[in-house]
């Protein structure tokens, strides 16, 4: 078998997956439910709540792209990133994934540097919050945590939580759309 059957019902094919396949409630069910590194956190915190806490500390043109930053782990996974950086074939698919999730939400092809900026902000409040005392981590030196603390939400309340950042981004992208259509 070479696809997966998401929670909507839809088919997706791993090795060429289009944006028809594409649903945003299955991105953000699968999201919700994901445990963010790799479950090893005090207590259940979703890549889908990361992904709004993203949406919401990055310039409103990035924010739609923000909040599907981590989308293809609705599809493929969310590998710990020791472990992906290991496994180059990985990437592939992942990039696979992107492109089809960008042309169906109408996306960019690369991310803006404040997405990756805000990602590695998160992920020191997150090891801050969220994560047992360990070595350092290499890649957040430097990195200034944000001074709000992260307060884990339900898998149903990431999910609804979800669902309604993308429908208040995707209503403000189209209305963007229409004044900018009326404007020329």
């Amino acid at each position: 078998m070479s696809f997966i059957t998401t929670h909507s019902g839809l088919s997706v094919h791993m090795a060429s997956p289009t944006p028809h396949m594409i649903d945003p409630s299955d991105i953000g069910r699968s999201l919700s439910r994901i445990c963010r590194f790799g479950g090893h956190t005090r207590q259940h915190y979703s890549v889908a709540q990361h992904c709004v806490l993203a949406s919401q500390f990055v310039p409103a043109e990035h924010q739609l792209t923000a909040l599907m930053h981590d989308a293809t782990e609705a599809y493929v996974g969310d590998m710990v990133s020791p472990l992906k950086a290991m496994i180059p074939a990985f990437k592939d698919v992942e990039e696979r994934f992107w492109a089809a999730i960008a042309a169906r939400f109408g996306l960019p092809g690369s991310m803006d540097p404040c997405i990756k900026n805000i990602d590695l902000i998160l992920l020191a409040t997150e090891r801050r919050d969220l994560l047992c005392e360990g070595e350092a981590w290499d890649c957040l030196a430097g990195v200034v945590p944000l001074p709000v603390h992260i307060q884990p939400w339900s898998m149903d309340h990431a999910y609804q939580q979800w669902m309604a950042r993308f429908e208040e981004l995707s209503l403000r992208r189209q209305a963007d759309m229409a004044a900018r259509r009326m404007a020329s």
